[in-house]
């Protein structure tokens, strides 16, 4: 008898590999968690977290494109596609971390895919009997307002508006969220919402820390609470294994007040009264030379610390301070230039937007200065 052609033995190799990782993973104990947007960022992490877990029998991973986590059960496809309830057959859990909140993405783009993926998981989740789906927000959705408690209860009222970039997106998924137990019966769902995430993240609150000077509205009170990513991987492990349920908050324990930002940062301020300062950004959004909406500026000027209460009673403990966490962030964004939420160092029509913005602030700054002189302040 001839032997099997070598390419005929490298495929059913790597099939006999495929089913002994499925038969060890169906062996051990557990749920069966299926994780949306697997391939890259938050959902990567959990991937391989989940997968590497002795509490987890089985990880299935939904992506666009193939992930590079062995051990998890890949399937390809678009998470807005119906047919992804087949996929979840046999799950348990869903973690869905499908979300685009680039700050370059077509805001319409953007939410038509948040909204309609996050409503597919939901339906396609009960059809395909789970029963629990764990979704991530962001404590964005509390709102940053100037009467807001230090800390905010995690059950305080979600008073944040669509003028932030994704924040409107956030608000519906969170309205998606409270009523799929409702529309379908038997099916959990739970929020998890982290403080500003850093740690291989690029939003407006990350960008603040690359500008050269830190922009402050005179008579604001910032106060800052972060939450690096290997935290919030392990909340959503957490909720993934049903060791915390229902809406919560996850970031370091404390904040940061803005005079102390600056101290550990070295980053000297630049202090623009609020008409102003929301004047200007809008003016630079609305001709397009920022990608930041004068809504993202509300989160670098009220507080919006959140307790973190109910992970703490589940036993969960954040493994970073805010102090390491913004160093951890300094460190990242190191060489890089932004000003007004625009980069540096792009192709030459971007770069040019970009001084065209440096302009136009420190030009109001100036203005600012001078007015000031004028009347003796």
């Amino acid at each position: 008898m001839s032997s099997p052609d070598p390419q005929v033995r490298a495929t059913h190799s790597a099939e006999v590999r495929q089913r002994r990782n499925e038969s060890t993973q169906s062996a051990g104990r557990g749920p069966v968690v299926a994780v949306t947007g697997a391939a890259s960022g938050v959902g990567d992490l959990l991937t391989r977290r989940l997968a590497a877990s002795d509490e987890v029998k089985q990880v299935i991973a939904i992506d666009e494109r193939r992930g590079e986590v062995p051990e998890a059960h890949w399937h390809i496809l678009d998470v807005r596609d119906p047919a992804i309830a087949e996929k979840l057959r046999g799950a348990d859990v869903v973690v869905h971390l499908a979300l685009d909140l680039d700050l370059e993405t077509d805001a319409a783009a953007r939410t038509a895919y948040n909204v309609r993926g996050t409503q597919t998981v939901l339906t396609a989740a009960a059809a395909a009997g789970v029963h629990r789906v764990v979704l991530c927000t962001s404590a964005m959705v509390y709102g940053a307002l100037p009467d807001n408690d230090i800390p905010l209860s995690e059950d305080a009222e979600l008073r944040a508006t669509a003028e932030a970039t994704g924040v409107g997106d956030l608000l519906e998924i969170e309205r998606l969220a409270r009523r799929a137990p409702r529309a379908h019966p038997g099916l959990n769902v739970t929020v998890v919402r982290p403080a500003v995430l850093v740690g291989g993240t690029d939003t407006a609150l990350t960008r603040y820390f690359e500008s050269p000077r830190l922009l402050v509205v005179a008579g604001s009170r910032p106060a800052w609470q972060f939450c690096h990513v290997e935290d919030l991987v392990s909340a959503l492990e957490y909720a993934a294994l049903e060791k915390a349920e229902g809406e919560f908050a996850v970031g370091c324990d404390g904040w940061l007040e803005q005079e102390e930002v600056e101290e550990l940062s070295g980053i000297r301020r630049m202090e623009l009264p609020s008409a102003v300062a929301l004047g200007a950004a809008a003016r630079l959004h609305r001709i397009g030379l920022t990608p930041s909406p004068a809504g993202d500026l509300a989160y670098t000027m009220h507080p919006w610390v959140v307790s973190v209460g109910r992970l703490h009673d589940a036993g969960w403990r954040p493994q970073w301070t805010n102090e390491e966490v913004l160093a951890a962030l300094l460190e990242e964004v190191e060489g890089r230039h932004t000003v007004a939420g625009r980069r540096l160092g792009r192709k030459d029509a971007t770069a040019a937007g970009a001084a065209g913005a440096t302009v136009a602030l420190l030009g109001t700054a100036a203005l600012v200065r001078r007015a000031r002189k004028r009347r003796g302040l």
